[in-house]
């Protein structure tokens, strides 16, 4: 769209969590572009989707603008269920998404979809419990599966409960703090990777509650978005939620080592993030949808996933070329801004994979 003057549309929410995170100015800076873009004749890519990977979108779309002025891109941060509803009512001219559409999600498409893998990220369990953070690391939260899932099934509500304890014997807890639960109110990737791996570690969770980007909550609080469930969080004390890395790192919040399929106890971080990944290496098919929660591996995160753009196989003249220049931007120049946003970088032989399947995309004039 020749002679837009350039705008960053972003939703309220994601615009709060911005101005007092890692990705702080981010916006600001992009305002400021614009204004000295208004001359320039830009071309505008709208997208919505996943708020999993925003702090690091919000980083690319503005890095990414300042070389190249005449393209404007414009990310709404709906969650990965708006995301895919938008991007198959075509409403975008991409989506995004921390869990791959499902077959019969694909189905309802007329038009072919790739799902290109961005970066890796971890979901992390972070929780608001005096004497527990992860400042000090002797006394950081350590969670096995069973009690991960029990206090999200709503069976296990108090922190002195004795299976906690057991579990951390350096933490003095409350004599009586119940545990309230944290949870997203909204269609959300972040879910999809929280509920996809208690569905792996809990059969009383797969048969009660399941996997999905939003499900049917036995128990706790809704907040909107990344953003909101931090916001109960921080908030209220005996919380204990989900969220993305960097939500955690950008608000402080401590989060919990999980005990991995290996039996040992890891925190989230780039390399246990990166080892669930590489756990995965010999399965990876030539679609890219896939779940690598629950890893084999004794250094592996048990809770990581990609995160992934979604476009269509075939994109129309002038704008299509400009998305297929941002996205082999995205999977190679823009992998050295993951890591201080908390993100693992794709590995060098999976961009490869991945800049192959960018490059089959067709242009129609």
């Amino acid at each position: 769209m020749a002679g837009l003057k350039c705008r960053w549309i972003i939703s309220f929410y994601s615009v709060n969590f911005v101005l007092n995170s890692v990705a702080g100015g981010l916006v600001f800076g992009a305002l400021e572009t614009s204004l000295k873009a208004d001359t320039v004749a830009t071309t505008l890519i709208n997208g919505a989707g996943a708020t999993f990977p925003f702090p690091l979108y919000s980083k690319w779309f503005f890095e990414y603008q300042k070389e190249n002025p005449e393209v404007q891109i414009n990310y709404q941060s709906i969650g990965s269920g708006g995301g895919i509803r938008q991007f198959l009512q075509e409403t975008v001219d991409f989506g995004a998404t921390d869990l791959p559409m499902s077959d019969a999600q694909l189905t309802k498409s007329k038009k072919s979809v790739l799902h290109i893998p961005t970066v890796l990220g971890a979901t992390v369990i972070t929780y608001n419990l005096p004497n527990a953070s992860k400042e000090s690391t002797p006394s950081a939260l350590k969670l096995s599966p069973d009690v991960v899932a029990d206090i999200f099934l709503g069976t296990l509500s108090n922190w002195n409960d004795s299976r906690i304890k057991k579990l951390n014997p350096t933490i003095s807890f409350p004599s009586d703090l119940s545990i309230i639960v944290a949870r997203r109110s909204d269609g959300s990737g972040t879910t999809a990777i929280f509920t996809d791996y208690l569905s792996k570690i809990s059969s009383e969770w797969k048969q009660k509650v399941g996997m999905g980007t939003s499900v049917n909550w036995p128990a706790g609080l809704g907040g909107k978005g990344n953003e909101g469930v931090s916001g109960i969080i921080k908030h209220t004390p005996g919380a204990i939620g989900y969220i993305e890395l960097t939500y955690a790192e950008s608000t402080h919040l401590p989060y919990a080592s999980i005990q991995n399929k290996a039996g040992n106890f890891v925190l989230p971080n780039l390399k246990s993030v990166t080892a669930a990944a590489e756990a995965f290496s010999n399965q990876l098919p030539d679609d890219f949808r896939l779940s690598i929660t629950n890893p084999d591996g004794p250094n592996a995160y048990p809770i990581s996933a990609f995160t992934y753009f979604l476009v269509y196989q075939t994109l129309q003249s002038t704008k299509g070329e400009k998305i297929v220049k941002f996205l082999k931007w995205a999977v190679t120049h823009g992998q050295k801004y993951a890591e201080k946003l908390y993100y693992a970088p794709l590995p060098p032989s999976l961009v490869r994979k991945v800049e192959a399947k960018i490059g089959k995309i067709n242009i129609q004039p």
